[in-house]
């Protein structure tokens, strides 16, 4: 294991849309650990904890990971960017990786992807995702970046949607950040096409049904057998398709928050 690298999960129980999302089950498990099964499953040289808040609501997240045998972090509840750069300083992290907990159908090889190309470029950038433009249906949300950067980010990141957010300083400022982005090698855009993160009611039962029809064959079902299972009986594609196209950064107005 790379002691330098981490993934951070970052998790809480308030969302304001939908309340306790990280508990919903899953195939028999809360979405929270099926979430770290598959960025388990992607194999990366990395030490992966959940990092959650000090709220006293959030201890059953740690219970939870106590539980699994999870590493966690406690940190800021709305100003992300501090819980971020407080969690790599504990464990020491000189590379580390910002994962959502709403994602739930993340392909563990878009993590794999993601971490490889920022390794075999090693030196040459501060920070890799695949979102900037992304063309991965919205719910493969992976980004890595180095210490220094985050540090940098964390010392002069003043707007409310850079510290809620933890990387928006950092790929809104090109100039003073070297940055990659991975893109899907089909060389189509699904960015808007499907929505594959949980933010609303609908959004958990279009998750539901694909881990209902999927998991049960083959426990880390990965990208293609969703879009192929969302071709096969597309009233499941339809459960959550009024959402398409809502991301957080598409402005900067605070009209999405609380993620």
């Amino acid at each position: 294991m790379k002691s330098d690298t981490l993934i951070i999960i970052q998790a809480r129980r308030g969302s304001t849309r939908l309340p306790d999302k990280v508990l919903m089950q899953l195939s028999g498990k809360p979405l929270l650990i099926r979430m770290y099964e598959r960025v388990f499953a992607s194999e990366v040289d990395a030490k992966i904890i959940i990092a959650t808040t000090t709220n006293k609501e959030d201890d059953i997240i740690c219970e939870m990971c106590d539980t699994n045998s999870i590493e966690y972090f406690r940190g800021h509840s709305t100003d992300l960017l501090d819980r971020h750069y407080n969690a790599a300083k504990k464990f020491e992290a000189k590379i580390i990786s910002k994962i959502p907990s709403d994602c739930p159908l993340i392909d563990p090889k878009v993590i794999k992807k993601v971490f490889q190309y920022f390794f075999d470029n090693t030196g040459k950038f501060d920070f890799v995702s695949n979102l900037h433009p992304a063309t991965y249906p919205d719910g493969n949300d992976v980004e890595v970046f180095t210490f220094d950067a985050l540090e940098t980010a964390h010392k002069n990141a003043t707007k409310n949607f850079e510290r809620e957010h933890t990387t928006p300083y950092i790929w809104e400022n090109p100039e003073k950040f070297r940055i990659g982005n991975v893109e899907w090698e089909s060389g189509l855009d699904y960015s808007k096409k499907f929505r594959f993160t949980i933010d609303y009611p609908e959004d958990y039962e279009f998750i539901k049904n694909v881990y209902d029809e999927l998991y049960p064959k083959n426990n880390i079902f990965g990208l293609d057998q969703i879009l192929n299972l969302l071709k096969q009986k597309p009233g499941i594609y339809d459960i959550n398709k009024k959402y398409l196209g809502e991301y957080w950064y598409k402005n900067h107005t605070g009209e999405l928050k609380n993620i």
